[in-house]
């Protein structure tokens, strides 16, 4: 389950970004998640609780903001929706697909203290 590491990092990032910014706890995570990021809601979501405990992040509420996966073909130029890597263009049917969003795993907004 690699959401677990993604998680340590994240936590990792937290402490860095508290540092900075001189805030002792987060209180609320929003974090934006594109289908190509290969992450799984429910597993992220547990184990961001697992890997904040004794954190600063220990009781967050990590809220997943779904993005959508975009593309444009390099062959026709068609642009569309993706929701998987290696996805034929829905116009002329070509796996030459350029992943223009979708593929992010970032933090959006924190709410601290």
């Amino acid at each position: 389950m690699h959401e677990l590491s993604l998680c340590r990092s994240l936590i990792d990032l937290l402490q860095q970004q508290a540092a900075v910014s001189h805030f002792s706890r987060v209180k609320q995570l929003w974090l934006e998640a594109g289908p190509l990021a290969a992450v799984e809601p429910e597993a992220l979501k547990f184990a961001f609780t697992a890997a904040s405990q004794g954190t600063l992040a220990e009781g967050a509420v990590l809220h997943l903001i779904e993005c959508p996966g975009r593309a444009v073909c390099r062959q026709c130029g068609t642009e569309s929706a993706i929701t998987q890597w290696y996805q034929a263009c829905p116009e002329c049917g070509e796996y030459q697909l350029q992943v223009l969003s979708g593929e992010a795993l970032q933090i959006r907004e924190l709410e601290v203290e």
